[in-house]
């Protein structure tokens, strides 16, 4: 005979007033009781999420397997929820039935929130932590009476048209509950349906957030590229995927566009590049002598480092710190103050090109035809037939005047150094600086005194530094002087007419010479080339120079 427990026995009332179906129990002497004392109390739970460890805070639910109003028995599966690290199966921890689900499918719950809601007997909820479930708030107990009444009615409808026995040991108890037709089946059974093909990014690591972020967009994170840590698709990636996705019709557009033809577009020529067409014209009229040659660089590079290290603190960037004197050499006598350089005017590391111009000038006050520039005849206004036609001369100057072209924004330019045989190497690599940071204004911030209307007598191209050419041909146009040089990109090379033969690594670069042949010849051309060569390849020498 099935017995309940004695507390319950005694804790609750008989209800003997109405009569009952069960009450033939009574005239067989056997231990009895009315129907409200059998009878189990029904109360609805919410059933939690709990911790499943690992540092979990939410979970996104995947799948339910029950619906609203199925029955369900212990340990049958609830839910299927994903974490940002792996996927877990929910169970139900007692018997009852499903009366609401409180998170929908690719939603995120929160550990601890509720999941559903689970109608069961009130004797099975002392088995079960109350960490699991919580009774639903503002939801009455069933009370006796409404037990009693639906107990009742189960043993109506069952002994309905039944002869009762005349002698029954046990009171009638309903059958059990029908298995959920929802269970899932074993992994390994053979009827288990196969998966679906379609992937929708269970297996990729994703916070819950993530997936329902991604899943109220449309987009299957399997085809999103994670770049958190250890592959982690994070909200910013799937912002990015939307985004990319977005841009595609516009990418097609373009190329449906791009392959239609397109019309041809007239384009002005600007100041700048107008004024360059006339000169490129006008050079025409000069006749060119080309000589290319190589220099060997290889004892620059060798005292570079030590210059850098010396730099003058006052062409240093103010952000640089220097190393305060141990002796202030100011003590006796104030020392000189060094001239004030503007920020744009400051580096931290001197190049090829001061050194080239600084040697080049010393080989050009060797050279006074290289400091020379041409005036051409003035037209005279005496009768041709009575004196001789006026002819072109040449003006040496005292020091040597370097152009430099300068490819700007707004077109070349070629600013002039002043004077550079009596300028120090750190005082060149200032002013190529300050030109350079004039030149990529908009509009170009370069002014007519760096710019001088007789210009420099050489004009040098550092094409190089934009490529890697070694040599070029370089255009000579009027007022430009009487020569150009382009200086190629440095290049380590094995020189096999050094050494005892074997050869030696040394460190060239290529220059190419163009000069007005009308003033400057050939053999000229080169022995200039030669003395220039001598001041590179031995930079010694401007020690005793006083540089």
């Amino acid at each position: 005979m099935y017995i309940r427990p004695l507390r319950r026995l005694i804790s609750r009332p008989l209800a003997t007033s109405k009569f009952h179906p069960t009450a033939y129990y009574r005239a067989t002497g056997h231990f009895h009781s009315s129907a409200a004392s059998w009878a189990s109390r029904k109360v609805v739970q919410k059933f939690k999420l709990a911790d499943i460890g690992e540092g979990i805070t939410e979970c996104e639910i995947i799948k339910w397997s029950v619906k609203p109003h199925s029955t369900i028995q212990a340990f049958d599966p609830l839910c299927e929820v994903q974490s940002d690290k792996a996927s877990v199966e929910i169970t139900s921890p007692f018997d009852g039935i499903v009366t609401e689900l409180l998170v929908q499918e690719g939603e995120v719950a929160k550990v601890g929130s509720g999941l559903c809601l689970i109608e069961v007997e009130e004797e099975a909820l002392e088995t079960v932590s109350g960490v699991l479930v919580e009774p639903l708030e503002g939801a009455k107990p069933e009370s006796l009476e409404d037990a009693a009444e639906r107990l009742n009615e189960s043993i109506e409808t069952k002994t309905e048209g039944r002869v009762p026995p005349p002698r029954v040991e046990e009171p009638a108890i309903s059958p059990m509950p029908p298995p959920s037709a929802n269970r899932v089946p074993h992994p390994l059974d053979p009827n288990q349906p196969k998966p679906s093909s379609i992937s929708h990014g269970a297996n990729v690591f994703a916070a819950p957030s993530v997936r329902h972020f991604a899943r109220q967009n449309g987009v299957d994170l399997a085809h999103v590229s994670g770049t958190g840590k250890g592959g982690r698709v994070e909200k910013k990636d799937v912002v990015a995927f939307i985004a990319d996705q977005q841009q595609q019709p516009e990418k097609k557009q373009e190329t449906v566009k791009k392959e239609t033809p397109r019309e041809d577009v007239v384009v002005e020529l600007g100041r700048t590049r107008y004024g360059m067409w006339k000169a490129m014209v006008k050079s025409l009229e000069i006749p060119h002598f080309g000589y290319s040659t190589t220099l060997d660089l290889t004892a620059l590079h060798d005292i570079l480092p030590t210059l850098n290290t010396h730099i003058p603190s006052h062409y240093l960037p103010s952000s640089s710190s220097s190393r305060p004197l141990a002796v202030n050499p100011s003590a006796l006598y104030p020392a000189p103050t060094p001239p004030h350089v503007p920020e744009e005017e400051r580096y931290t590391k001197l190049t090829y090109l001061p050194i080239l111009l600084k040697t080049l000038s010393k080989a050009m006050i060797e050279w006074p035809l290289f400091r020379s520039s041409i005036t051409p005849p003035s037209p005279s206004s005496s009768d041709a037939t009575t004196s001789p036609a006026p002819r072109p001369t040449l003006t040496i100057r005292p020091h040597a005047d370097i152009s430099i072209a300068l490819s700007a924004p707004t077109g070349l330019y070629t600013p002039t150094l002043q004077r550079v045989d009596t300028q120090s190497i750190y005082a060149l690599s200032s002013q190529l600086k300050r030109l350079s940071h004039l030149g990529r204004q908009i509009p170009c911030a370069l002014s007519p005194a760096d710019m001088p209307k007789r210009g420099g007598t050489i004009t040098v191209s550092n094409v190089g530094a934009l490529g890697a050419g070694e040599f070029a041909s370089p255009v000579l146009v009027p007022g430009g002087g009487v020569a150009i040089v382009a200086i190629g990109r440095a290049k380590w090379v094995w020189d096999v007419e050094r050494g005892d033969g074997s050869g030696e690594r040394r460190l060239k670069v290529g220059i190419s010479w163009s000069a007005d042949h009308r003033v400057v010849e050939g053999a000229e051309m080169a022995a200039f080339v030669e003395a220039w060569r001598g001041w590179v390849e031995s930079p010694a020498r401007m020690i005793a120079e006083g540089v």
